[in-house]
């Protein structure tokens, strides 16, 4: 079993998104999250990659992505207790919110655009 823990050392938010499936879940200052893959081999299991987003940076918001390179991509995420962190654990309402109106108009353009696509 491979296993990585992720610690939020900033005094804002740090995103874990975990790839490739794209989920997230937010660490609080000082908290850890272990990430843990099923896969034994002996090639590396994960691969790290963190970008600077000006905008999330100003709102107290990092971002770190753990790339599953190998075993199954539905890794399992622990906290501290070893309690199962769910994707969009500790997520703020208003950035669920925000996602959830981009998602809608997204949806919207996408309707708009069928019958053009489907005469």
């Amino acid at each position: 079993m491979a296993v990585m823990d992720v610690r939020n050392d900033n005094t804002g938010w740090l995103v874990l998104w975990l790839e490739p499936l794209g989920e997230d879940r937010w660490l609080r200052p000082g908290e850890t999250f272990r990430v843990r893959s099923d896969y034994d081999g002996a090639e590396s299991a994960f691969s790290i990659t963190s970008w600077v987003n000006e905008e999330d940076r100003a709102a107290g918001i990092e971002n770190v992505a753990v790339w599953i390179e190998a075993g199954d991509c539905y890794a399992q995420v622990t906290d501290d207790a070893g309690d199962i962190v769910e994707c969009g654990h500790h997520r703020p309402e208003e950035i669920d919110r925000k996602w959830t109106e981009a998602a809608e108009k997204a949806r919207e353009r996408v309707s708009e655009l069928e019958p053009r696509r489907n005469p």
